[in-house]
């Protein structure tokens, strides 16, 4: 264990230096941030009563989405993972005495969460100084905050959990270019990071609240905002992790798979 604590250490550390694109980073998701919620302002003032979420919860949910990017975002892959596997340079990698699984699950790990510590205090204070409804709207009592931290935990272990498939994916194709493209979009909209789940008609909200992708950002941002209460709040976070322990499990069978028969340069 005390392996992989270094190495998030040494990946973590090494995310900080990156001030720069965070900066730019952070410029770019004030503006879209504000644009989305303008542009939903729109509808709401020509239809205020046909919206399945308070205007508020809207805008507390966009600068979540905005704030914590780097955890979430769906299209965030390590170009160099993928370069590692395609030209062979993981038998580098897998002559280190640390299973391979678990060193890249630990980098992804701290690649994301590098880059949410350097633009999401700045974003969530900029959101909470903007006024009613436009900015964040804070929950009034701990049992929220609590919830919400555990489902971001779990949403986050899920998201990397996802993508270490992707990345397993790769050792059984040629280029990992068809399976980024395929699984960005659909990941992308299935979890809500293009228009939040609520708003889906009500069939295809159902089916997809119960598939994999809404254990992402959707769960943590409407409980923060108050639209994920009670029973509901509950069987969402058991969703979450009942598909982080699947993903988990089919990420390590790949892995292993792959591992039995790779072929590393003709070797």
């Amino acid at each position: 264990m005390k392996k992989y604590w270094s190495f998030f250490r040494i990946r973590f550390i090494h995310g900080l230096q990156y001030r720069a694109a965070a900066l730019s980073g952070m410029v770019t998701q004030f503006v879209w941030g504000t644009m989305e919620i303008l542009l939903f302002r729109a509808f709401y003032e020509a239809s205020p009563e046909s919206f399945p979420m308070e205007f508020p919860a809207l805008s507390t949910y966009v600068w979540l989405q905005q704030a914590f990017l780097a955890l979430y975002m769906t299209w965030f892959w390590e170009a160099e993972l993928f370069e590692s596997i395609t030209t062979g340079n993981v038998a580098y990698e897998l002559c280190r005495p640390v299973r391979l699984y678990n060193m890249w699950f630990t980098r992804g790990l701290a690649v994301r969460l590098s880059k949410a510590v350097l633009r999401c205090m700045p974003i969530l204070l900029f959101a909470w100084l903007l006024p009613s409804p436009y900015g964040i709207a804070l929950p009034g009592d701990l049992t929220t905050w609590f919830f919400t931290l555990v489902s971001m935990v779990l949403g986050l272990f899920f998201v990397v959990a996802f993508g270490m498939i992707v990345y397993m994916s790769v050792f059984y194709t040629i280029s990992s270019q068809g399976i980024k493209l395929i699984v960005t979009s659909l990941s992308e909209f299935l979890s809500g990071a293009v228009i939040p789940i609520p708003f889906l008609p009500d069939e295809i909200r159902r089916l997809v609240s119960i598939l994999p992708f809404a254990s992402a950002q959707n769960v943590p941002f409407r409980i923060f905002g108050g639209g994920l209460t009670g029973h509901d709040m509950y069987i969402s976070l058991m969703g979450q992790a009942f598909w982080l322990i699947v993903f988990l499990i089919i990420g390590r069978a790949m892995e292993r798979n792959a591992l039995k028969r790779v072929v590393i340069q003709g070797g």
